[in-house]
């Protein structure tokens, strides 16, 4: 092997523009692959940091009869404890609950996010404090000293890693007394997903965990839906069989308990929840780059199978000479391998680079980026990645060459020998190929690029331009006197038009899930027939902020608060269902009517708040000052740029509150790109593969038609001879590739047909079948690839028939 990989680097080394168009091509298609392949591995591949997280189940809530929950719903402690003492397949079960808190700081105070566990919760996933011990039975009791354990980077932030942190404590917003901190847990320590929080404004399901309280069902409230549940399966115990015993459970509580008809239990593998968008998104664009690296491999291919026909002479003297077949074949694909391998170190350069702009465009879009690295994920995925590419490429190259007859080979060689109809039949076989994975990437480009046009189209029903919102909380003091003050001083700011407060701006995926009984409606039988809608919670004047219309009755007034009568504005999709002939005045309930009514003063023109891809559904529009959040989002038009009067509105809040928590500041224009990140990423990263792809097909094109001219020259020669014009030449050879460009894009369109399928869930009022991307495309690709064959044209119609014949 080294004798070989010693020829190979001398034959390499003979003609260095071969070697380096070769293994440029193979960097191109090796970096592209293992970027992705480094995202993948970041994002899917690295398990969290449980013990044999393969064991651990999510129990979902589900209806029965198969429709979506209405309502993001919990499990109550009843339930689950019966899981606990009565379910054998499952090892253990724990109970947990998302929450948010504010660590209080005199110069502005800081956002938390934890979870309430139950004592089990540690034990069953397998966390071990690196500092201080996990809770206690006696933590959970009501009269127990409070305590809290950190999370390894909120330790890092905001103490230093003091390693005299146990015992000390610290200041939370709702809190009366300090909690003691009585250990820290390991670094990279993420969210398991609490879905009923996820509309709350500070919820990262793939954030690092800051603090875990402890807490123990309350007796008087079992009954109430409050708690996400995780399990570990006992060992030897398949998820079917787990499943089913679950399945039993639940529908015999079901049936003596009333609160609990309609729902059902579905088991979900921990790592298959908390991959779901990772893969959405990320195993479509390994596919992409899959396709690129088999385009670069044919390339090469292509470039080999060249090479061999000018090396034919060579590798039949060297058979007549006594070397075997499988001797030549072995040094031809050593070569190959030799190529692969350079192309590799290429690759794995570019593919560092692509990571960093991959995880600069891909902030919003993909998960858990942060764990992403660019160290042995793409040095060990390289040369794997290299191995496949010399298979690929070099394979059957070297098979043709080390099947060659020598006799014959020796017989028709002459200085002006060609190639023969086989080998540029395997050489438009290989271009095809390559020209139909091109248009496969082009459509899936074509389509996102539909897709984000028909998005930028979409009527929102608001206004972005302008606009400014940051999330603010005060954290101690009068609730509504800070918010009053703040509206005053911030609205008196030069350069303010208004400003409001509201809970559930558009596109943060923030609002409310409840319950609600309409007036007029038949009363619910079952738990799961309640009608259950959005609330927003907004101060007046946020309607004319957002340039979002009242069709019917007022909106809030500052006379809306607690102890007048409660009221509500909804959307035109709730009046219409509901209220098809006048909603002002109507009354609705929250949860159930044993409380006081609500009473609608208004109805707002709908809009799309939840996601731009999808209609506006119902939704309830509560005042802020009845229906008073712990955290919103304020919200200012300004009459110039919005983000240049950031700093003095924080300042201006501050000068209210000095420890009010000021965070999350973007304008709305950002909130809505981010909405759309994950499609905007796709399509980046599919146009640039698809350029990459065109380019080297188009490049496959032209060599093709090249070396059919070079080995026609005798042919072309002797047709110029008999009296063909330059024309017929040229129509001749521009035929030829015609014919490939065609057969290319027909197989193209074809296999667009079925790889685009993938990219469903990304694209909005286009389809993957699309019939005006996949015509303009075709069209588009095909002038430009025509275009490529011009210079081999030109070049068969100046052939000299006078010096092509000199040697017959």
């Amino acid at each position: 092997m080294l004798q070989d990989f010693r020829l190979a680097a001398r034959m390499l080394r003979k003609q260095p523009g071969f070697t380096l168009v070769a293994v440029l091509t193979l960097a191109l298609g090796i970096g592209a692959t293992a970027a992705v392949f480094s995202l993948i591995q970041g994002v899917l591949l690295t398990p969290p940091p449980y013990r044999q997280p393969q064991q651990i189940a999510l129990i979902q809530p589900v209806r029965a009869d198969g429709q979506p929950v209405g309502q993001s719903r919990a499990w109550p402690a009843q339930q689950w404890l019966q899981w606990k003492e009565e379910a054998t397949s499952l090892a253990s079960v724990a109970a947990y609950s998302w929450t948010f808190n504010y660590l209080i700081q005199n110069d502005g105070s800081e956002s938390m996010e934890g979870l309430w566990v139950t004592r089990d919760y540690f034990s069953l996933t397998g966390l071990h404090p690196m500092m201080g011990r996990v809770f206690t039975e006696s933590d959970a009791t009501p009269k127990a000293p409070p305590v809290i354990l950190i999370g390894y980077e909120f330790w890092k932030r905001k103490f230093d890693g003091d390693p005299n942190i146990v015992g000390k404590t610290l200041r939370m917003s709702r809190r009366d007394t300090p909690l003691t901190i009585v250990g820290v847990m390991p670094p990279n320590v993420r969210f398991l997903p609490s879905p009923a929080n996820a509309q709350e404004p500070n919820y990262n399901v793939n954030a690092a965990v800051d603090f875990w309280l402890p807490f123990a069902p309350d007796p008087q409230h079992l009954k109430q839906p409050d708690w996400d549940v995780v399990a570990r399966l006992r060992d030897g115990v398949s998820w079917k069989q787990a499943q089913s015993e679950l399945s039993v459970l639940v529908a015999s509580q079901a049936k003596s308990e009333r609160d609990f008809e309609g729902i059902r239990a579905r088991m979900e593998p921990l790592s298959e929840e908390l991959n779901s968008d990772g893969r959405r998104i990320l195993l479509p664009l390994l596919g992409a780059a899959a396709l690129v690296l088999l385009i670069a491999c044919g390339n090469v291919a292509a470039l080999l199978l060249v090479r061999g026909l000018q090396r034919q002479q060579e590798y039949a003297i060297r058979t007549a000479l006594g070397v075997s077949r499988s001797v030549l074949f072995r040094q031809i694909s050593t070569e190959s391998l030799l190529l692969a391998l350079l192309g590799a170190f290429g690759g794995i350069a570019l593919a560092f680079a692509a990571v960093r702009v991959f995880k600069l465009i891909a902030i919003h879009a993909v998960p858990r980026l942060d764990s992403v690295t660019t160290g042995w994920p793409v040095l060990a995925w390289g040369p794997c990645i290299a191995a496949a590419a010399a298979l690929l490429a070099g394979v059957i190259p070297a098979l043709r060459a080390s099947g060659l007859d020598p006799i014959e080979v020796l017989k028709r060689a002459g200085p002006k020998s060609s190639s023969g109809p086989a080998e540029r039949r395997l050489l438009r076989g290989v271009t095809t190929v390559q020209t139909a994975l091109t248009l496969a990437l082009l459509v899936g480009a074509g389509l996102l690029i539909r897709t984000m046009s028909n998005v930028s189209k979409v009527q929102t029903g608001y206004r972005v331009d302008h606009i400014l919102t940051m999330s603010v909380t005060a954290v101690q003091g009068k609730w509504a006197d800070f918010h009053e003050r703040a509206l005053d001083r911030v609205t008196a700011l030069p350069g303010v038009t208004n400003a409001a407060f509201a809970w559930g701006v558009p596109l943060t995926g923030n609002n409310w899930p409840a319950h609600i009984v309409l007036e007029g409606q038949p009363a619910a039988v079952r738990e799961t027939d309640r009608l259950s809608f959005p609330l927003r919670s907004v101060t007046p004047g946020y309607f004319a902020l957002l340039g979002l219309p009242l069709l019917d009755g007022r909106d809030f007034r500052s006379s809306d608060k607690r102890g007048a009568p409660s009221v509500a504005v909804v959307n035109q999709a709730l009046a219409d269902r509901y209220f098809p002939h006048a909603a002002v005045g109507k009354k609705l309930w929250l949860g159930d009517t044993k409380g006081s009514p609500t009473v609608i003063i208004g109805v707002a023109a709908d809009a799309r708040n939840g996601d731009l891809t999808k209609p506006a559904q119902p939704e309830i529009y509560l005042s802020m000052w009845q229906a008073s959040p712990f955290s919103k989002h304020l919200i200012v038009r300004t009459s110039s740029d919005p983000v240049a009067l950031s700093g003095v509105i924080q300042r201006t809040l501050r000068s209210v509150d000095p420890t009010v928590a000021v965070e999350n500041v973007k304008t709305l224009a950002a909130i809505r790109d981010d909405s759309l990140a994950s499609r905007a990423f796709a399509m980046q990263l599919l146009i640039g593969f698809a350029l990459v792809g065109g380019v080297l097909t188009l490049v496959g094109i032209y060599g093709v038609l090249s070396l059919s001219v070079a080995s026609r020259r005798r042919e072309l020669a002797i047709r110029a001879a008999v009296g063909a014009g330059r024309t017929q030449i040229r129509n001749l050879v521009f035929a030829e590739g015609f014919r490939l460009i065609a057969v290319g894009v027909l197989a193209g369109l074809g296999a667009s047909l079925v790889l685009t399928r993938v990219l469903k869930s990304l694209l909005f009022e286009v389809s993957p079948a699309d019939p005006v991307t996949l015509v303009s495309v075709g069209l588009i690709f095909a002038a430009v690839a025509l275009l490529a064959c011009w210079a081999p044209t030109r070049r068969a119609a100046t052939v000299d028939p006078v010096e092509a014949l000199r040697y017959e």
